[in-house]
């Protein structure tokens, strides 16, 4: 299986890279839009850590918007967004100002806690997940489970996308699918066992 890394300059690229290579997936990073489109991967995946502004502007400026919609909304490829990777998916977002998302998945970035809510931002650390789909063959196994959560902002998106949710004060979008493409708003590769099986899922 040819698995390609998004590499934009905010990723924790290498961390991803190490938790393929323990369950046996060798792979690629790409750093930009042509070396993603000549790798010909038949997995993607995109970590995140950071602002989303940022991330979406480096993406931008190095051509992996493009080579996405290419490989991805033309060419069917799957796609796992990690985090911020997750949140780069929807139409918009509203971290220090207001930012146009890749719109691969119908929906908007908000902030986790209203202001004077009481919680406290990021959240950080271990949570479950409350798997929606049961039957899905990336996330339905792992229902109930905990993941490793690092973060401000989540995905509000409709239903129909929605694969899982966490409680954090209310409950959040934690994964969403549409069709090929996933996001997971906690962090696989920082997640033991758990996510080991999650990354060996999507891979294949």
């Amino acid at each position: 299986m040819r698995v390609s890394v998004v590499e934009y300059g905010i990723g924790n690229v290498q961390s991803v890279v190490n938790a393929c290579e323990r369950i046996g997936a060798g792979t690629r990073v790409a750093h930009d839009g042509a070396e993603l489109r000549g790798q010909n991967p038949e997995r993607i995946v995109m970590p995140g850590v950071g602002a989303i502004g940022e991330a979406l502007g480096n993406l931008r400026a190095r051509g992996l918007d493009g080579a996405l919609d290419r490989l991805v909304v033309d060419g069917g490829t799957p796609l796992l967004g990690i985090c911020v990777g997750m949140q780069m998916l929807g139409d918009s977002c509203e971290e220090f100002g207001s930012h146009q998302g890749l719109g691969l998945v119908p929906g908007r970035v908000r902030r986790l806690a209203p202001e004077g809510s009481g919680l406290r931002l990021p959240h950080v650390g271990w949570n479950t997940i409350a798997v929606r789909r049961a039957d899905d063959p990336v996330l339905g196994p792992l229902d109930g489970e905990d993941f490793y959560f690092v973060h401000s902002y989540a995905l509000e998106c409709p239903d129909e996308y929605v694969l899982a949710t966490t409680e954090y004060g209310a409950p959040f979008v934690s994964a969403v699918r549409r069709d090929h493409i996933i996001g997971v708003q906690f962090h696989p590769e920082k997640s033991s066992a758990y996510g080991a099986t999650l990354l060996g899922a999507f891979i294949g």
